[in-house]
């Protein structure tokens, strides 16, 4: 007998924990690089606190959006939205409340600049990707992918007060490894997005398309993440690491195009997390380890 979830659970699930670890994390590093000393840690943890409550806030918005379509996957199904155990007007306080927390932390214990680029991309996630592209287009992801990478900005921004070259450098980065790293979920769940009625590209293009794609934009993300080196932002450490990483990346981008099947393609997105953790904890090591 499975134990029911308690309330707090319930709620916590709602803000999707591990999608906003990451993005915290990838915050956390752009807040390490905006300065050549350690940077101050009050600061540091009243804006990962507030990041992550705006980002668990646009994540619960995207549930309650999502409850009807997330009820018919098999991946989302358990969601206490979903399942209706959550009402709409309780998600909607419950969004409010931590999203509201978020803006007056970084506000008034970060900066007003760090605040409301975070707002905005609360905007664009929640908002211009959950209810305007998701269910409109393919290329999804791609055009919406801008908010997902935008912590590194918010991190930067908290330290710095600024957004530098550099800071979009990294942007740039999780907005092309955001396609192939997503593509690679699309296509294992290919079933689960036929039953949602959302328009994802293996369902309106086809398999073989969706790989290919994964390939080319794994080339250009490869091809990206050399920047911060030929721009002088990142030394040797990090090149060698970002083409090791890279080398496998591009080797399972091809082996989805070339011989696809679904535990290749699970392993691809396990991977593509990895990655990019990987990726920028070598940006970390690099920015206080240069030669």
């Amino acid at each position: 007998m499975t134990a029911h979830p308690s309330r707090i659970s319930q709620y916590l699930a709602l803000t999707k924990p591990r999608v906003t670890q990451l993005a915290v994390f990838c915050a956390v590093i752009g807040m390490f690089l905006a300065t050549p000393d350690l940077p101050d840690w009050r600061l540091v943890i009243s804006a990962a606190v507030g990041i992550w409550l705006l980002a668990g806030a646009a994540f619960a918005v995207n549930c309650l959006v999502e409850r009807e379509i997330d009820a018919r996957m098999a991946r989302t199904a358990r969601r206490a939205s979903a399942q209706g155990e959550i009402s709409v007007p309780q998600i909607c306080l419950f969004s409010a409340i931590i999203g509201g927390a978020g803006m007056w932390v970084l506000y008034f214990m970060v900066n007003p600049l760090t605040m409301w680029l975070t707002f905005a991309t609360f905007i664009g996630y929640a908002v211009i990707y959950t209810i305007l592209l998701k269910p409109a287009t393919p290329q999804n992801i791609v055009i919406g992918g801008l908010s997902g990478a935008m912590p590194p900005a918010l991190g930067w921004a908290a330290i710095a007060n600024d957004v530098p070259m550099q800071a979009w450098l990294l942007v740039l980065i999780i907005f092309v490894w955001t396609p192939p790293h997503f593509w690679a979920l699309a296509l294992y769940r290919r079933d689960d997005y036929a039953k949602s009625g959302l328009p994802m590209l293996p369902i309106t293009h086809g398999m073989k398309f969706t790989g290919l794609h994964i390939w080319l934009y794994t080339i250009v993300l490869v091809a990206t993440t050399t920047l911060p080196f030929a721009v002088h932002m990142s030394g040797l450490i990090y090149l060698a690491s970002a083409m090791a990483l890279g080398g496998v990346f591009l080797y399972y981008a091809w082996q989805m195009h070339a011989n696809y099947s679904d535990k290749l393609a699970r392993t691809t997105f396990a991977y593509s997390i990895l990655y990019l953790s990987l990726l920028f904890a070598a940006l970390l090591i690099d920015h206080y380890l240069k030669f």
